[in-house]
């Protein structure tokens, strides 16, 4: 007789937007920051790793694309600028690359997911070391509520209301292979 093991819970998950409803949330929001700022000058797109990345070039690349000149896309990893480096066994470090100097200029930080807060903060901490820019905005492609801190998004591709103990996951081509965007609940 086999020893009885239980099967590791598996989460449901339901997909909430596609490749084209990402790809549509990016183009808008690409049009609302060229609108903001009337226009690509002095405009700087910040990814945060690891998915703020690719969706940062992309948002570029919609900018480039109707407005017919590039936006510099930088990346910043904020590993060693989190509040919970105690309680994390190995903080994986990513590449910090800024195009040119943020000081003066208006820099729109990219992230996938906004949930808490801490991200962003921790993004807010690693940015000031690099310089001083004229004003930071926030892009996200997902607002899922649920703050720790007194952060929003300028720039919100999807507001989706979750419960806490559900996980919202990002997937994009560059990384993983496909794009879009699911909600995960623990069974």
């Amino acid at each position: 007789m086999e020893p009885f093991t239980a099967e590791p819970a598996v989460p449901d998950s339901s997909q909430v937007l596609d490749a084209d409803a990402v790809r549509r949330a990016l183009w808008r929001m690409a049009h609302e920051i060229v609108e903001r700022h009337r226009g690509p000058d002095d405009l700087v797109l910040v990814g945060i790793h690891t998915r703020g990345v690719p969706l940062a070039e992309a948002i570029a690349g919609a900018i480039s694309e109707f407005e017919g000149t590039d936006v510099p896309v930088g990346e910043l990893d904020i590993g060693l600028y989190r509040d919970d480096l105690d309680r994390r066994p190995v903080t994986r470090l990513g590449r910090t690359f800024l195009p040119v100097d943020v000081t003066g200029v208006s820099v729109v930080l990219i992230d996938d997911v906004l949930f808490t807060g801490r991200t962003v903060r921790a993004a807010l901490d690693a940015l000031s070391d690099l310089g001083r820019p004229q004003r930071i905005e926030l892009a996200v492609l997902v607002d899922r509520g649920h703050r720790q801190l007194p952060i929003r998004a300028d720039y919100v591709g999807k507001n989706l209301p979750t419960a806490l103990e559900e996980r919202v996951r990002v997937r994009v081509d560059a990384i993983d292979g496909e794009t879009g965007v699911w909600i995960e609940r623990a069974r």
